[in-house]
């Protein structure tokens, strides 16, 4: 995702890191770390106004920052409704959102050292040449089923009836998990019809669909990533492949972009370590390119199927599915 200026001021501190060798952060050209948003998926008409997107900035860099060398996911799953999905709530009326999720978690974990995308992670290292491993693993899920705060933010989006603001998925995170694991990313999976915003114009569905980033808070550091509800406007952040539409008609959307987040918070996790001349982190290179897709799905992952953007591969200069 283009790094995108907006807030903390954290990397100093958490993360020794080396200069940037790149030009300052800007709306236009958002390369370089620190007191930032790290980056979005961006909706897929804004992907396919970015021409040139892939290549154009050549491979990715390191700039001296710190990698996830293994790495722990966990989902937060917020709003009405989430502690009994399916059972007629607006927010989560898809019954099977949360256990496909979660199952795609457990599988990337469980396939740790196979050849899918995520071992394309492996080729990028940190300060002292130590290369990232394919070794996952998937924490218990959480659930706050309480209702959500007041707006925090508007947006323009018409299928949203409440906005929650970067500040208020923050205090979640805290809430739910008052000692973070520094290897772990907290992910934010709130309901369908929950909107949010990071900037005034910068809002889910509109913008983006997905970010990650950081921030600390009562002396701690997280990582977390913010994930709307994908199918909330199916045309700004579903690509249209649902392989697991027998369980959930609306996971595999989410997926794609939580999987965009995830790969990007392991090799660029406080936005300071692998990233190309114009702020692309690797999975920004390859937004919304899938490859070869077979039956709606282009990767099996300990037995399932599942739908997933490519990465950046500087051993091949291009988009790959595997290592």
């Amino acid at each position: 995702m283009r790094r995108l200026v907006v807030l903390f001021g954290l990397l100093s501190v958490t993360v020794g890191v080396g200069a940037a060798a790149a030009d300052p952060p800007s709306p236009s050209r958002a390369a370089g770390g620190g007191n930032e948003i790290l980056g979005i998926v961006p909706t897929v008409a804004a992907a396919h106004s970015q021409a040139g997107k892939g290549g154009a900035g050549g491979n990715l860099v390191y700039h001296g920052g710190g990698v996830l060398l293994t790495n722990k996911s966990a989902a937060i799953y917020w709003g009405p409704g989430a502690a009994a999905p399916g059972s007629g709530n607006a927010y989560f009326p898809d019954a099977g959102y949360e256990t496909v999720i979660s199952r795609y978690f457990s599988d990337v974990a469980a396939a740790s050292g196979s050849s899918n995308v995520y071992a394309v992670e492996t080729q990028y290292y940190n300060s002292s040449g130590s290369h990232i491993q394919y070794a996952s693993t998937a924490g218990a899920a959480l659930v706050d089923d309480s209702a959500y705060p007041a707006s925090g933010c508007s947006d323009t989006v018409s299928a949203t009836s409440v906005c929650l603001s970067d500040s208020q998925i923050q205090a979640e995170v805290a809430k739910m998990v008052p000692n973070p694991d520094p290897q772990t990313v907290y992910f934010v999976f709130a309901g369908r019809g929950a909107g949010s915003c990071y900037s005034g114009s910068s809002c889910a569905f509109s913008y983006y669909c997905a970010y990650h980033s950081s921030f600390s808070a009562n002396g701690k550091t997280y990582l977390y990533a913010n994930q709307p509800y994908a199918d909330t406007v199916p045309s700004a952040c579903d690509a249209g492949y649902h392989p697991n539409a027998s369980q959930s008609s609306d996971a595999d959307a989410t997926i794609n972009v939580a999987s965009h987040e995830h790969r990007e918070s392991i090799n660029d996790p406080f936005g300071n370590a692998w990233y190309d001349r114009r702020g692309y982190e690797g999975s920004d290179k390859c937004a919304w390119n899938f490859g070869s897709i077979s039956g709606g799905y282009n990767q099996t992952i300990n037995g399932s199927h599942y739908a997933l953007q490519q990465e950046w591969s500087n051993a091949i200069s291009g988009c790959a599915l595997g290592a």
